[in-house]
């Protein structure tokens, strides 16, 4: 699976509201769609973290990275460029 699936996928099971089934694009804001708020935002921050390897700085919790599947895409793969293990 790779990473917009993963993540699109997370944010389906895991943050949707009660699990309604609801539909959105990769430019979608998730803070607008109702998808993210601030206890979400905690709860993506740990799959980021745990899932990807990435770490996540508190200068990073910006709606530019994190505000839609787009946003999260090139952040984590930023991110993973960045980091010392992957060279």
């Amino acid at each position: 699976m790779d990473l917009r699936t993963r993540l699109r996928t997370f944010l389906r099971e895991e943050l949707v509201p009660g699990g309604v089934d609801t539909t959105f694009s990769d430019r979608d804001s998730l803070m607008e769609q109702g998808i993210l708020d601030s206890v979400g935002v905690l709860e993506l921050v740990g799959y980021l973290e745990q899932t990807f390897g990435v770490q996540v700085d508190d200068t990073d919790l910006v709606p530019a990275n994190l505000d839609s599947v787009d946003a999260l895409v090139a952040f984590v793969e930023r991110k993973r460029a960045l980091s010392p293990e992957r060279g």
